[in-house]
């Protein structure tokens, strides 16, 4: 399970008041106070956000929960992905008196494409300003029309709030479920005893219904209740230890010793220490790795063993190039990107640039989307990013795990390139100083990098194969421009290499050179990230909102107007979305309400901006590739 939430809702605190009603712990702990037992980070003690993702594993009665307590900031988003790809199901917090915020409409949209069996539990409702009635119309407006409150709220918005359960059994319930289901709707309409508890189980499990629980998780009110709705409605994960291994690692970090540990939820088979087993990356071929050990989470900590089954959530140890994302066992075919990639960078300056480009690529090795460049002309070292928070946090992890004190210059939007037509160039094994040939034809595709074969598997040895397919993508990294070629299929048509001359270095140093020729035939364009948004303001201020948004190059779709709101929809560049939110308070009074979500790439109006590659040569199109041809 999952609790998930826009930033400062409470899920923290819900997480303590579950482990605390579980009897994993002997008191509650406060985020204020920098005491919880899931954010363990310095920076999260001291700025009360959760930043990574933590799991701990308790017992609700008769149910093994592995709770999974997730980064509320939009900076840290790719930290709720991974967690979503694991889950059963979630809580989505929402706060009583802040309400629906941004951030809570990116995650229930996500839920809800996910179809990932959800409950909200409305927090705070002891709080000066705590709604009820309205706050219920926005979440039915604004996340869900399937909310169907448990409870009503005595004494809302004062310290004595509490919790009255409403039943089940009621008229607004089975209206609400005979909307989703023609059998029941028949029996409902004919006046038959019908089983709203049941249908609401079976249509909270499909993700369409969710209960809405309220409360206070600081002071303890409607704990019990959310508890109740966690075992009655979230289906229990269906363990099959006896079939073929199956897990899906979500989070890597380094222990005490500087050694990788990855976080892997086991979702059938069994997994033993020391036993060989298969790992499938994101990208790039198989291999075989043997855990040298492993860890459960239980009874909110976790212990060694010597082997692990179907339901549980792992500690590994022993695995050097293990990746968040990996499988292990058999391959699953899965959405393992649900947000959107950093659309941002900055440059990273330190006194010792060697230890500081060490240290980030370890922390890009615990997060993948974070991407580490190296300029070789300079020595720059850029980074990716989500926002100006993560800044801080990386600033943090450098100063307090490994010693490096950094700057940072301002951020930029990370371009990326298209193919416009098809290329393909080749080399000989006798026209360059490299023992190997080579050749390659490109051609755009809708989306991902497809890598195929046009020659014989068996023509080159394996491990010549597996240089050149690391290679190639390595290569698409930066294209012409020097920016990611990311929808690409690269077809092999031409290999060769004299026996025993030949070595797999040959080839990393020629398929560069060849690669980016085809590019350079085929041409590419360079396009900008661009962001959806949706924007709720003032009626009485929709003038002024929509023309800073063309100032932005934003472009709106659709217009909503009511007598006191207006809801815009649009997409606007990434590069402006920031400098274009910071002006809503002003032009919104204060009431705007903007939710963006990355939406795609279109082409860069004017000139096609490039940057240095990591080789060091400025990039002018089609230019390098073709000094690089005749410097070989």
């Amino acid at each position: 399970m999952g609790i998930v939430a826009h930033v400062d809702a409470g899920k923290t605190s819900l997480t303590e008041r579950l482990l605390y009603a579980a009897g994993v712990i002997d008191r509650v702990g406060r985020v204020d106070d920098g005491n919880t037992q899931t954010d363990s980070m310095d920076l999260e003690r001291k700025r009360g956000i959760t930043i990574r993702s933590a799991v701990v594993s308790f017992a609700l009665g008769d149910l093994p929960v592995n709770l999974i307590d997730t980064p509320g900031h939009s900076d840290f988003i790719a930290e709720v992905e991974r967690a979503l790809s694991v889950l059963d199901g979630a809580v989505l917090v929402i706060s009583a008196v802040e309400g629906v915020q941004p951030q809570t409409r990116l995650l229930m949209r996500t839920l809800d494409r996910l179809r990932i069996p959800t409950l909200l539990f409305v927090n705070k409702i002891d709080r000066v300003g705590a709604r009820y009635d309205d706050l219920l119309a926005d979440l039915r407006r604004l996340l869900t029309p399937a909310a169907v409150p448990m409870e009503s709220v005595a004494d809302l918005g004062l310290r004595t709030a509490s919790v009255v359960p409403l039943p089940v059994q009621r008229a607004e319930v089975g209206e609400m479920l005979a909307e989703r289901n023609d059998s029941f709707l028949e029996l409902y309409l004919e006046g038959a005893e019908v089983d709203n508890a049941a249908e609401l189980r079976r249509q909270v499990a499909k993700a369409q219904m969710y209960p809405v629980y309220f409360g206070s998780a600081m002071t303890g009110v409607g704990i019990t209740e959310v508890i109740d709705g966690i075992r009655s409605w979230l289906p229990r994960a269906i363990a099959a230890p006896e079939d073929e291994l199956r897990a899906r690692v979500f989070k890597v970090e380094r222990g005490a010793a500087g050694q990788k540990i990855a976080s892997a939820r086991i979702v059938s088979g069994t997994l033993a220490a020391r036993a060989t087993v298969p790992v499938h990356p994101l990208d790039g071929p198989a291999y075989q790795v043997r855990p040298s050990g492993i860890d459960v989470f239980e009874d909110g900590g976790r212990h060694a063993v010597d082997r692990a089954e179907a339901g549980q959530i792992v500690a590994l140890r022993g695995l050097k190039s293990i990746r968040i994302g990996d499988q292990l066992g058999v391959r699953t075919s899965y959405a393992h990107r649900l947000f959107a990639p950093p659309t941002l960078e900055t440059v990273v300056s330190a006194r010792d640039r060697v230890k500081l480009f060490q240290a980030l690529t370890q922390l890009a090795e615990q997060d993948p989307l974070i991407r580490v460049r190296k300029t070789g002309g300079t020595g720059e070292i850029t980074v990716s990013l989500y926002g100006e928070v993560q800044k801080e946090v990386i600033a943090s992890l450098l100063e307090s795990e490994y010693g490096v004190d950094v700057t940072f210059s301002e951020t930029t939007p990370i371009h990326v390139e298209r193919l416009i037509g098809t290329g393909s160039a080749m080399r000989e094994i006798t026209e360059g100083p490299w023992a190997a040939g080579v050749g390659f034809r490109v051609s755009p595709v809708a989306e991902g990098i497809e890598y195929n074969l046009e020659v014989e598997l068996g023509g080159l040895p394996r491990a010549f194969h597996t240089a050149i397919e690391e290679t190639v993508r390595q290569t698409l990294h930066q294209g012409l421009f020097g920016w990611e070629v990311p929808d690409i299929r690269v077809d092999l048509t031409h290999t060769a290499y004299w026996s025993p001359v030949t070595v797999a270095g040959d080839f990393r140093k020629l398929v560069p050179l060849v690669l980016l020729q085809a590019i350079a035939e085929a041409g590419t364009t360079v396009l900008e990230p661009v962001n959806h948004f949706e924007l709720d303001v003032p009626s009485d201020t929709v003038s002024r909102v929509l023309a800073h948004v063309a100032e932005h190059r934003g472009i709106v779709t659709q217009t909503t107007l009511t007598e006191t709101q207006a809801h815009v929809e649009g997409t606007i560049p990434a590069a402006t979305t920031h400098p274009f939110e910071s002006l809503l308070p002003t032009l919104g009074r204060g009431e705007a309400l903007l939710a963006t979500s990355f939406h795609g790439y279109s082409p860069v109006p004017g000139p096609a901006p490039s940057r240095a590659r990591t080789d060091g040569n400025p990039l002018n199109e089609k230019q390098y590739v073709l000094n690089l041809s005749r410097i070989v």
